[in-house]
């Protein structure tokens, strides 16, 4: 069906780091807990999104994370170049998911009015919130808004049949998360908005983020969004590879979270 989709759940980078780097506030248990990147494709027969375009190999040196395969390596494995993307939605500009949007020249980008303002605007004289955002992306998005190329959003919206995107906010000011169809029923994707599950499970928040009260009533968005938790993927936890089946022929690499969870 049109509005029913696949959706892979590609991981590009990682790096090592121990469980009070993750919490705000910290975590008595000083043990690892490693934080993984990702972005996501959402496909049928008929169109393809791209979810987040990553970093690139410099922008891991900068940050101090490994990169193990580049972004268009991803798409490429699913027969995707990344030249013929016709759309791509950004959940929010923080560097990890908003570089290398040069690979994409044909795309439209699908963003929230709030965060465009909040990475343009007065906030960002400030390092403590500037800090997870890269200069260079957010020109880059600048010169798409000129060139007619940028679709934004002021809450909710469906952009296309079965796929819709929900402002949340909390972790950065405009940060979306994504509800998709599938067919066993719709999937959040909600990025940053829980960036593990734990955080959700347990009301706990990520050290980073713009608004507390905002992100911490993320967490009830995103479960009235869902029918279950089991519907609901988190950002960058490692665990989707122990609780999703691996996308054929990248065992490691990449899941599919649009199919039932193994565990």
């Amino acid at each position: 069906m049109n509005d029913t989709y696949k959706i892979y759940m590609i991981r590009y980078a990682r790096q090592d780091r121990n469980r009070p780097a993750n919490f705000y506030g910290g975590d008595p248990h000083d043990t690892p807990m490693p934080i993984d990147y990702f972005n996501w494709v959402i496909t049928n027969d008929e169109r393809t999104f791209v979810v987040d375009t990553g970093f690139d190999a410099a922008g891991a040196i900068r940050r101090g994370r490994e990169m193990l395969k580049p972004i268009d390596t991803g798409l490429a494995a699913l027969g995707l170049r990344p030249d013929t993307i016709e759309n791509v939605i950004i959940t929010h500009m923080h560097y990890d998911h908003a570089g290398n949007t040069e690979m994409f020249p044909a795309a439209r980008y699908h963003i929230q009015e709030s965060e465009m303002s909040f990475v343009t605007g007065k906030c960002m004289c400030h390092e403590l919130l500037r800090h997870p955002f890269e200069e260079e992306d957010v020109v880059a998005m600048v010169r798409k808004v000129f060139a007619g190329r940028v679709d934004f959003y002021d809450g909710d919206y469906e952009i296309a049949p079965g796929i819709s995107l929900h402002r949340i906010g909390g972790h950065s000011r405009g940060l979306q998360s994504v509800r998709v169809k599938t067919a066993r029923g719709p999937v959040v994707l909600a990025s940053d908005a829980a960036h593990y599950y734990e955080h959700l499970e347990q009301d706990r928040a990520f050290a980073v983020f713009e608004n507390l009260s905002d992100l911490l009533e993320g967490y009830r968005i995103l479960r009235r969004l869902a029918p279950t938790p089991q519907h609901i993927v988190p950002g960058h936890d490692p665990q989707v590879f122990q609780r999703y089946p691996a996308a054929e022929n990248m065992e490691g690499w990449a899941v599919r979270v649009d199919l039932p969870p193994i565990r």
